[in-house]
């Protein structure tokens, strides 16, 4: 055969060597590590032998289902775009289970990969005793610059007794950078992963630079969606040095559960342009913080709408910092709106809404609907703290509904000038109520008042308003709304909108 011809077919053997990827099976029963592995019915057997394989792009690196391991899952290789490493699972049945016994750090660790996807594991790493940085499942970022494309879904993470100190902080599901060199991700999806009985928290990134000066290295197009936490000893979900990070859907079913330092349900550090969006937080315990969502300090831009927080110890919404420095902005410019609060703070010396310290500027609170349930004694509605020595400045509320069937205090501490309270509708017996020069105070008429089963965004649809509310076209148009209710209706930015969460029909 003649040259020109043979070259051809030369270059079309060598793509295909270059894009064949390799399935390797594990089962614990059946395989031996005598074997090759590659084929379903040859399958090695050992976590250790599964470790040694270097995984290229499109291999695939599966366990039985049904099968079970001790010890410390860490793959290594490197996918690439189009053609992502899969661990996972084959064959029918439950997943498989991972167990580190609490005699490794991190039963699953999964470190310095890219373009991999990870799914349909059962994790847990229960030991004798608690300790520090105990993890059931660790995704590392580590002097290796920005890994992308990493995915992680429908795992069971259970069972992980680490440390409940917040500065050696265990966690269900642990992302982290490296302090050494400038490491990140881009392009992280975490979701439909049940995360339960772990501690210290559930789904938390942590990392360095993510100060505030030329060191500050955000990760990018981080989600964090579709995930179910319950019985978390601490914080349910934490973003960290983000930017653009967007946390939707999840479900937390009690969140500080453990812990006796300060945590809460959902809530970034070091982040810039944080969605917290269709999220249900309820049952955190106690009172520091104990709040379903926060806007944390060294955040700018923290956007916390279309939430449902209810049956919170420490109230619906913490917002708080120091005063910023070189390494912190402190907390600026964060916005709630067309969320409900119901039940929240009912423990002696809670508050529904905490706003603390100087390094907090420009918070925005409006469209909302707080209901508070009767209790002996007063809720705090809003508190005012002087966190670092300062107070916090230009605070917000305007078209909030607060329906209260007891009594709540507002403690502003003098600082009524940096909280402008305008064009809400009140309900109940509020003390030291602000001056609010546009105040609704009648019955807002919710379809019904809540009562009975209160979990699921479908009870929320008590709060629309009926025919005749005093709240329907009652509020002015905040610029830049995000054009929807609570519901999915239509909100003008251009004429008279409804107060609460519930854009009325005529209005919309």
């Amino acid at each position: 055969m003649k040259l020109p011809y043979l070259l051809p077919m030369l270059m079309i053997g060598l793509t295909s060597m270059a894009s064949a990827a390799t399935t390797y099976y594990v089962d614990d029963s059946t395989g031996s590590d005598a074997n090759p592995g590659t084929q379903m019915s040859t399958p090695i057997k050992s976590l250790e032998k599964a470790n040694s394989i270097k995984l290229g792009p499109g291999d695939k690196l599966l366990f039985k289902a049904g099968s079970r391991y001790t010890g410390q899952l860490k793959p290594t290789g490197r996918g690439a775009k189009g053609r992502p490493i899969l661990i996972g699972m084959y064959g029918c049945g439950d997943k498989p289970r991972f167990d580190g016994e609490g005699k490794v750090l991190d039963t699953v660790l999964i470190e310095n990969m890219e373009y991999v996807t990870i799914e349909n594991l059962e994790i847990t790493n229960k030991g004798e005793k608690r300790r520090e940085w105990q993890t059931g499942f660790k995704l590392s970022a580590r002097n290796c610059g920005t890994l992308h494309d990493v995915t992680v879904r429908d795992l069971h993470v259970h069972d992980v007794n680490g440390s409940l100190n917040k500065r050696k902080e265990g966690c269900g599901l642990f992302i982290q950078t490296s302090d050494e060199t400038k490491s990140r991700f881009d392009g992280l999806l975490v979701e439909k992963c049940r995360v339960i009985s772990t501690d210290r928290n559930a789904i938390c990134m942590r990392g360095g630079f993510c100060a505030r000066s030329r060191n500050w290295f955000p990760s990018l197009n981080v989600v964090i969606r579709h995930n179910v936490i319950e019985d978390c000893g601490g914080d349910g979900i934490k973003p960290w040095g983000c930017d653009g990070a967007l946390v939707e859907h999840n479900v937390i079913r009690g969140a500080r559960m453990r812990c006796t330092d300060l945590a809460a349900g959902i809530w970034p550090f070091a982040c810039d342009n944080t969605v917290i969006q269709f999220n249900e937080v309820s049952g955190c315990k106690g009172t520091g913080d104990g709040q379903g969502f926060d806007c944390d300090y060294n955040c700018r831009n923290t956007l916390i709408q279309y939430n449902y927080s209810h049956d919170n110890d420490g109230g619906f919404l913490l917002v708080c910092s120091p005063r910023p420095n070189e390494n912190r902005c402190g907390s600026t410019n964060s916005i709630i709106r067309y969320n409900v609060s119901y039940n929240d703070a009912q423990k002696s010396g809670a508050r529904i809404f905490h706003i603390s310290g100087s390094g907090v500027k420009d918070t925005y609170i409006y469209n909302n609907v707080i209901y508070v349930k009767k209790r002996a004694g007063e809720n705090q509605m809003v508190l005012a703290g002087r966190w670092g020595g300062g107070w916090a400045t230009n605070t917000v509320f305007q078209n909030n509904i607060f329906f209260v069937e007891g009594t709540v205090s507002y403690k502003l501490n003098k600082q009524d000038d940096e909280f402008k309270f305008d064009g809400n509708c009140y309900v109940g017996n509020h003390k030291e109520l602000p001056k609010d020069a546009h105040a609704i105070n009648a019955d807002p008429k919710f379809t019904k008042l809540l009562d009975g089963k209160v979990e699921g965004f479908e009870v929320l649809k008590s709060l629309m308003l009926r025919a005749g509310s005093p709240c329907i076209g009652a509020a002015k148009a905040i610029p830049n709304n995000g054009g929807r209710d609570l519901f999915g209706n239509t909100v003008r930015s251009d004429g008279p909108t409804s107060i609460g969460v519930h854009e009325a029909p005529a209005y919309r």
